[in-house]
């Protein structure tokens, strides 16, 4: 476990890590990890592993070190836990759009697919993005997108469907080395 900082150490460190003494930094990260870990715990139910909290927080520890001294800050302590704080509450906010933006895609790639059948057997073909944009009611641009997204899957589908399929007896059109046959060799 470090040893912890007394007033005087602590503020040669930081005055040191200021002017960008990387040994400075190294110790005061070491001194204030215990901080790191209790802020990160006890967000630890809000939707990201402990250790990726930890690591925002030492982002945030980090940042408070190299910008404390010009702050005009008194209180190291307490300036560096709102920092952490902060770091946090940005990393656990950005975790939850992103969960929430993946989900919408989702339900969107979803929408997309189903319209997209449906519209093939109505229709007798396959549907434009136009077609397409006009029945989801969104932008040619956005469906665009999202039907490279679901191309995408289906073709990683296709693969994991293939690879559990024995290769001996696939016949893949255009594939030349499957139409040969293995006995000619």
């Amino acid at each position: 476990m470090a040893k912890s900082l007394d007033a005087a150490e602590q503020d040669e460190l930081l005055r040191r890590a200021g002017g960008g003494d990387k040994a400075s930094q190294d110790r005061l990260v070491e001194a204030f990890m215990p901080a790191v870990v209790r802020l990160a715990a006890a967000r630890g139910e809000k939707g990201m592993e402990i250790g990726d909290l930890v690591q925002e927080g030492s982002i945030g520890l980090i940042e408070a070190i190299r910008t404390f001294t010009a702050s005009g800050e008194s209180d190291f302590r307490r300036f560096a836990e709102v920092h952490i704080a902060a770091q946090l509450t940005a990393a656990i906010d950005a975790e939850a759009a992103a969960a929430r933006e993946a989900q919408l895609l989702v339900t969107a790639s979803a929408d997309y697919d189903r319209l997209e059948m449906l519209l093939r057997r109505e229709l007798h073909r396959v549907p434009t993005e136009v077609e397409m944009a006009r029945k989801l009611e969104w932008t040619v641009e956005r469906t665009r997108y999202v039907a490279q997204i679901v191309t995408e899957a289906r073709r990683r589908h296709d693969e994991e469907l293939l690879a559990y399929i024995d290769p001996e007896t696939l016949v893949i059109e255009g594939d030349v080395e499957a139409e040969i046959d293995p006995n000619l060799n």
